[in-house]
């Protein structure tokens, strides 16, 4: 039986073919019988769809990923998972190289390539963590989602309650709910 595996770090991801749809056809052009799919991050080890699959794969089984870093999330992980099903008698294929073999050179391509595959994690981490601080330099800075109301609508609201206006009042002026009223009200007595 050939078996597929793709996964993605967010429901939304698309770019450089890793979007589900685009790894679903090529796990379908390449003859997958089966295709398991998950939708998580890369930063947890977590993967519960990824991990029946491991254990339902029996000797003569072929696994498919599209690339190395749907796999495994560290190079430790990869080649351990990767023996283990060698030594079941699965084969392991990944698109974007080839046929892993239980060779020595098989092995040693493997480790390689897992090595690149943190190293470029690990990148990515710190251009983010790096663009992150530059970011943050900017007073207009706000960390998370972005505000849904401007500062001078939260202004406004907050000077309707302060002269008086009952929360119901003022969610029925500015469209504000009165809890996220609550929120402006608690930041702006924090920063006093």
């Amino acid at each position: 039986m050939i078996y597929g595996y793709a996964r993605v770090s967010t429901s939304n991801q698309s770019r450089d073919g890793n979007s589900l749809e685009d790894q679903e056809n090529a796990l379908r052009t390449y003859g997958c019988q089966t295709i398991i799919t998950e939708a998580f991050t890369g930063k947890t080890m977590e993967r519960p769809r990824f991990c029946l699959l491991l254990e339902q794969l029996k000797e003569g089984d072929t696994l498919v990923v599209c690339k190395l870093d749907r796999f495994a999330r560290t190079a430790i992980e990869g080649v351990q998972t990767v023996r283990s099903l060698f030594e079941r008698g699965v084969r392991v294929h990944i698109l974007n190289m080839g046929l892993i073999e239980n060779t020595v050179t098989g092995n040693l391509i493997l480790t390689v390539m897992l090595a690149f595959a943190e190293y470029e994690r690990g990148m990515i981490v710190e251009r983010t963590q790096t663009g992150k601080q530059v970011a943050k330099q900017n007073p207009a800075f706000h960390e998370g989602r972005p505000r849904k109301y401007s500062e001078t609508q939260r202004k406004h609201a907050l000077s309707l309650l302060e002269s008086g206006r009952t929360y119901k009042e003022v969610e029925a002026m500015t469209g504000i709910s009165k809890t996220t009223m609550i929120r402006i009200k608690h930041e702006k007595e924090s920063k006093m």
